[in-house]
């Protein structure tokens, strides 16, 4: 069973950075709390939203198009054994489990084909 303890972001998915970083951050005033180039061109973005995040994608996910299908990261405290639960009630990952330096995540959809994510934010570094 899974031990939520939060939604940890909520996700889009971009065309162009430079509109997509001008709107969230200069439009909206969004404070950017997260930035990973994965591969040339391709963005992972993050802004303050309070509690959580909202994250910034343009490289392909599970269930996501620009302009449609958000998905939602629900904050997990017990990532291992939620995976391991899942695998064993027959349930598929479609992405990870994947290791960055902020987190932990993975992601399996539902029976409708949404993304449902799931994250362990590691400890702050002191």
């Amino acid at each position: 069973m899974l031990k939520v303890t939060g939604i940890a972001f909520t996700i889009f998915n971009f065309k162009d950075v430079a509109r997509t970083r001008a709107f969230y951050g200069q439009t909206l005033g969004l404070a950017q709390c997260a930035e990973m180039e994965f591969a040339p061109g391709k963005w992972w973005i993050e802004y303050d939203t309070g509690e959580g995040a909202l994250a910034l994608t343009n490289f392909e996910m599970p269930g996501l198009s620009a302009g449609a299908s958000p998905g939602v990261a629900l904050e997990i405290a017990n990532f291992d054994e939620a995976l391991a639960g899942l695998r064993a009630a027959g349930v598929a990952l479609v992405w990870g489990p994947n290791e960055f330096p902020v987190c932990r995540s993975a992601a399996v959809v539902d029976p409708d084909g949404n993304a449902i994510y799931l994250h362990q934010r590691k400890a702050a570094a002191s």
